[in-house]
């Protein structure tokens, strides 16, 4: 039986950008929301997810992942009360995007976070909600036992045309069983506005989900940079950073302009990660999406983000089977 001791498994992380940036939202008046909408959802609509999603997936087609962590796969409403409600899917954008290249995936776990709608000077309304998802191969032999999607108790509050905002985040996780053994992931997008809130999110991670004897892997933008108080955390918990053992050169991940059209890549640091421990040894670690030939034939850069993409050998671990699921996680 120990002869299939190592296993071989791919992950790829990848913040795909909702595309807009929310700053003149944060600065408007009541008075000047539906402005601010308006603007912002013109920037919406020039990034081009579809046209960004066929990148992505030409991307994610090079490396044929077993597992994709995804971050900011949102879905967006146009509300056109005389019309209809156009909406746009990026998880269902990108599934299709895949499916042209070949790649049936399907979405294993997705946690849905903030919410809002707001409306425009149009007369329409935009309607958005932030998710993060798990997707895996259908064609793999993967066959998921458990699953986890949870939001945080701790959450950034912000100001938004006079009403207090929680930007609502969590996290999602999978059980899987492959060849006899079980290992857990499990993805998220902590909160970038705050380092306080940022850490309350990771622990709530690490002793939650992550507090297993599972071999676990953390996908995700965790919006810390190596060895700041976030990223630290986690390694203090016993997790390794797979680019550190693998990757090689900086591995920066973050971020190009919001429109998406810088001529130079802007990426100069490092917050997107594929995390491990118990009983994973990490084969190789690339970035994805980061390179002139990844923008889409109209210039656009595939996400504001570059992705991660790691092989891994899962090594034999089935002698930790029962027990390893008390976790705390609350949800």
């Amino acid at each position: 039986m120990n002869s299939k001791s190592n296993l071989k498994i791919s992950f790829l992380t990848w913040n795909i950008y909702q595309g807009f940036n929310i700053a003149p939202l944060l600065a408007a008046s009541p008075e000047q929301i539906p402005a601010a909408v308006t603007q912002i959802f013109r920037q919406f609509l020039a990034t081009n997810f579809p046209v960004r999603a066929k990148a992505i997936a030409e991307a994610i087609a090079s490396e044929k992942p077993d597992f994709i962590g995804l971050q900011e796969a949102v879905r967006v409403e146009l509300i056109i009360p005389t019309f209809r409600t156009v909406t746009y899917d990026f998880i269902e954008i990108l599934l299709e995007a895949l499916e042209e290249k070949g790649l049936n995936y399907e979405v294993a776990a997705q946690n849905s976070n903030f919410s809002t709608q707001l409306p425009d000077n149009n007369g329409n309304l935009v309607r958005f909600l932030d998710r993060d998802a798990i997707l895996i191969r259908k064609d793999k032999d993967l066959k998921v036992i458990r699953r986890q999607e949870a939001n945080f108790q701790t959450n950034l509050i912000i100001p938004v045309g006079g009403q207090l905002f929680t930007i609502l985040r969590g996290w999602s996780s999978i059980d899987v069983k492959i060849d006899r053994q079980v290992f857990r992931m499990i993805n998220t997008h902590l909160e970038p506005g705050s380092e306080a809130i940022r850490n309350a999110q990771a622990t709530e991670i690490i002793q939650g989900p992550a507090n297993t004897n599972l071999p676990v892997v953390i996908t995700g933008d965790l919006n810390a940079i190596p060895n700041s108080s976030t990223y630290n955390l986690f390694i203090n918990a016993g997790f390794q950073d797979t680019w550190n053992r693998v990757g090689e050169g900086p591995g920066f991940t973050a971020v190009q302009n919001p429109d998406l059209l810088n001529a130079v890549s802007l990426l100069n640091r490092r917050i997107d990660y594929i995390l491990f421990k118990n009983g994973w040894e990490p084969i190789e670690a690339e970035l994805v999406g980061e390179s002139q030939g990844d923008r889409t034939k109209t210039g656009l850069w595939p996400s504001d983000h570059a992705g991660v993409s790691a092989k891994l050998n899962l090594e034999d671990h089935h002698n930790h089977h029962h027990g390893e699921s008390r976790d705390e996680s609350g949800n």
